[in-house]
């Protein structure tokens, strides 16, 4: 089944500031990998998506120049499985935010924690990042 407008899931998953951070403005887009008959990915606005399909979400940052280090919290839509991120040092959390780390060093009872189990990603954004005013930030998933 076809899952019909982003915009209910870029609400859902709308970006939280950590308490305490600066004023920070953030939006979000989601795009939908396509694949044409040679094979060429490219990304398309995702207007509908279905099962399957790899969507990318790219966040984008504003905040005063000279701001201080700040942490964006983005928790995932059920429908989304978590893939990677632009950012290497991302955190994520298995159990809807209350513990954080890194995939491959999380645990869910005796096994390792696996992509398809997060459900909030974070990035620290240094104040050597964050003085510049701006920034973006891309996430992948695919469609549960």
């Amino acid at each position: 089944m076809a899952y019909r407008r982003i915009a209910v899931l870029a609400v859902l998953a709308w970006p939280q500031i950590a308490l305490g951070a600066p004023a920070v403005v953030t939006d979000s887009s989601v795009y939908v990998e396509r694949r044409d008959e040679s094979a060429t990915r490219r990304l398309e606005m995702a207007d509908s998506f279905g099962k399957g399909d790899r969507v990318v979400t790219v966040l984008r940052w504003q905040t005063a120049k000279r701001a201080s280090s700040f942490t964006i919290t983005n928790p995932l839509p059920r429908a989304i499985s978590y893939q990677a991120s632009s950012h290497a040092d991302e955190m994520v959390s298995v159990d809807g935010g209350r513990t954080w780390g890194r995939l491959g060093e999380l645990r869910i009872g005796d096994r390792l924690a696996s992509p398809e189990d997060v459900t909030h990603v974070r990035w620290r954004i240094p104040q050597r990042i964050a003085a510049r005013g701006r920034g973006q930030i891309a996430y992948s998933g695919i469609v549960r």
